[in-house]
C-alpha cells in the first residue's frame, strides 16, 4: 500500500472518529480488575452506548512511514464530529456527520459526501469502514457485515476480524462501572494503526 504524506494525514483524520478532548477524568480501573462474566453482564448496556466524547493517540505504520496524531472525538445519535491535532505542520482536521451527511475539512477546504467511505474515497483515491469504527471503538462488531470474534479467558473480545480488519483488543479500562477497550490494535494488509484511549467519558442513562 503506497500512501503519500498527505493522504496519511487526512488518513488520521478520519481515523479520529474515535476521541475528545475532556478534563481530567478519574483514575480508571487497572486492566487486571476484570473478572469473568462481566462483559456478557454489561453487553446490554454497551449497545445502548451511543453517546461519548474521547480523548487520545492514533499511531500509523505503513511500509513508507511512521506518524502519530492526538484525536478528539464527539459522538451523539445523530451527530458527531471529530479533531486531529498532531506534528504534520497543517493545522487542525475536522470530520463531521449529520443525518447522512458527512464533511471533511482540511488545509485544503471543506469537502461534503453522503457517507464517509464515499468522502474518503473522493478525497484519497481509496476508502475505510468509518463507518465501523463507531462499533469497534466499543468492543462490538458492527452489524452491516460478517464478522468472526475470539474472547479471552475472562470472555472479554480479544480479536475480532471484519471487512478485512484484523482488530486486536489488548487493554481495558473501567470508565462509569463500565469496561471499554484503552488500547487496541488495527491491521489491514500493511496498514497498522495503533489507537490508546487516554480519556474515556461516556453518556449514559439513569
Amino acid at each position: 500500500m503506497t500512501l503519500h504524506a498527505n493522504a496519511l494525514r487526512l488518513l488520521l483524520s478520519s481515523l479520529a472518529l474515535m476521541v475528545l478532548a475532556g478534563c481530567a477524568a478519574p483514575m480508571p480501573a487497572p486492566d487486571s480488575d476484570r473478572a469473568a462474566g462481566q462483559w456478557e453482564a454489561q453487553q446490554e448496556r454497551l449497545e445502548d452506548l451511543d453517546t461519548w466524547m474521547l480523548a487520545g493517540k492514533a499511531g500509523l505504520r505503513t511500509p513508507q512511514e511512521n506518524t502519530s496524531a492526538n484525536l478528539d472525538w464527539s459522538q451523539h445519535p445523530h451527530y458527531y464530529r471529530i479533531l486531529i491535532s498532531g506534528p504534520f505542520g497543517s493545522g487542525r482536521n475536522t470530520l463531521e456527520g449529520r443525518e447522512g451527511r458527512f464533511s471533511l475539512t482540511t488545509s485544503e477546504g471543506r469537502f461534503e459526501a453522503e457517507t464517509p467511505e464515499a468522502l474518503l474515497q473522493q478525497q484519497l483515491g481509496w476508502t475505510l469502514p468509518v463507518s465501523s469504527l463507531s462499533d469497534w471503538i466499543r468492543g462490538l462488531p458492527a452489524e452491516h457485515s460478517q464478522y468472526h470474534i475470539d474472547h479471552d479467558e475472562l470472555g472479554f473480545p480479544r480479536r475480532l476480524e471484519q471487512d478485512g480488519w484484523e482488530i486486536d483488543y489488548r487493554d481495558w479500562t473501567l470508565v462509569e462501572s463500565l469496561w471499554l477497550p484503552r488500547r487496541m490494535i488495527m491491521e489491514y494488509g500493511e496498514l497498522r494503526v495503533t489507537l490508546v484511549v487516554t480519556d474515556w467519558r461516556p453518556v449514559l442513562d439513569d
